[in-house]
């Protein structure tokens, strides 16, 4: 009985890893190069008329102190309107703000998009208030769009 309560276990645990249903992070394989994929990233946002406040080249930063890194950029922005109501739910929120996608390029060429879920910071920073949670919504609905968007040709 034992052994037959160990194997489910481990079986349930397997399937769950295997599960995308509520990941903490989202990923999505760009058509592009690195360059290109910040471009076109840097490009929607501010179409979409958000802010872009900071542009962080992690393979520069690696470069500068002679260290090799595969090319990997933070692109950080936002709605400071919408920032601010969830900071105002809880101050938490300040963490995870502004949004922030990394655009990275692994060792077989391939480039992605990788961003935290919206959706986990309704855990993560305990937020109930209707408002707030629409807001959280938005954000998750925004961020897959800008990075469906900017990963194609």
């Amino acid at each position: 009985m034992k052994k037959i309560l160990m194997l489910l276990t481990l079986s349930l645990l397997f399937l769950g890893c295997d599960s995308k249903k509520g990941a903490f992070l989202k990923t999505v394989q760009s058509q592009n190069s690195q360059e290109a994929s910040v471009d076109k990233l840097k490009k929607l946002i501010k179409e979409e008329k958000l802010t872009l406040f900071e542009i962080i080249d992690h393979k520069a930063n690696a470069t500068a102190v002679k260290m090799d890194l595969k090319p990997e950029t933070v692109v950080v922005f936002g709605n400071p309107k919408m920032g601010t109501v969830l900071m105002n739910c809880n101050p938490s929120m300040g963490l995870d703000l502004p949004l922030r996608i990394l655009v990275s390029t692994n060792y077989e060429g391939s480039t992605s998009f990788t961003y935290t879920n919206p959706e986990y910071w309704s855990l993560k920073h305990n937020i109930k208030d209707k408002k707030c949670l629409k807001i959280i919504n938005k954000a998750t609905i925004a961020l897959a769009d800008l990075t469906e968007k900017a990963s194609k040709k």
